[in-house]
């Protein structure tokens, strides 16, 4: 039964390339995790806003390491990435990533979060940014969308602050540990993207609490 439309992505489009190490501004980068980064997400998932909006936690470093070794599967099979945004010392200061990938659609979702210590300097914002200029100019993706807990303003800024617009809340959509949730959506189209002059959060200052998605 043939379809009539394409896909927009042919399978491979992730899978043939090496997962890329994306600059974000002196000081911040994104690279993909490795083994020996285990005992800071063990410490990032300590947190309690990040284990009440991605609804986990990790209760040892084999636990995080397991987390750390499955981007390169998921890479490979090209349905989610992930990235440790990394400091100058390349220390752990965050996460940023795609989730629910689908080439055919030429979509993912986004997910992002900051450890405690990093907060308040705009990282989350300008590792979306540069996470989302990668997926429109380099591959090759159409939409990126986000979604966080109506709860969760502060993640709501860092969506605004990336030019993610709102549109619009899924009621009771998102079970957390203290109940249902709706989910405020917000996403991003490759057409709506301008990245020239400095990124918002270097404007207005920035947020740097989770976007909650599994993972």
């Amino acid at each position: 039964m043939p379809l009539l439309v394409a896909p927009a992505l042919p399978a491979g489009s992730l899978a043939a390339q090496e997962q890329p190490h994306l600059p974000v501004r002196p000081g911040l980068a994104l690279r993909p995790w490795r083994d020996d980064d285990a005992p800071a997400v063990r410490a990032a998932f300590d947190c309690p806003v990040i284990q009440r909006w991605h609804v986990r936690r990790l209760d040892s470093n084999d636990e995080a390491r397991a987390w750390t070794a499955q981007w390169a599967g998921r890479w490979r099979d090209e349905n989610a990435a992930s990235w440790a945004a990394v400091d100058a010392d390349d220390r752990p200061v965050g996460q940023v990533g795609l989730r629910d990938v689908l080439l055919t659609e030429a979509s993912a979702q986004v997910s992002y979060w900051v450890v405690p210590a990093a907060r308040g300097r705009g990282i989350a914002t300008e590792a979306l940014l540069a996470l989302t200029r990668w997926g429109f100019t380099r591959a090759g993706l159409h939409r990126l969308a986000l979604e966080h807990s109506t709860g969760n303003a502060a993640s709501c800024r860092v969506a605004t602050r990336a030019s993610f617009g709102v549109e619009g809340v899924a009621r009771g959509s998102v079970r957390h540990a203290d109940g249902w949730h709706d989910m405020h959506r917000h996403a991003r189209l490759a057409v709506d993207s301008v990245f020239s002059g400095l990124p918002p959060s270097r404007r207005n200052g920035g947020s740097d609490r989770a976007a909650r998605r599994p993972g």
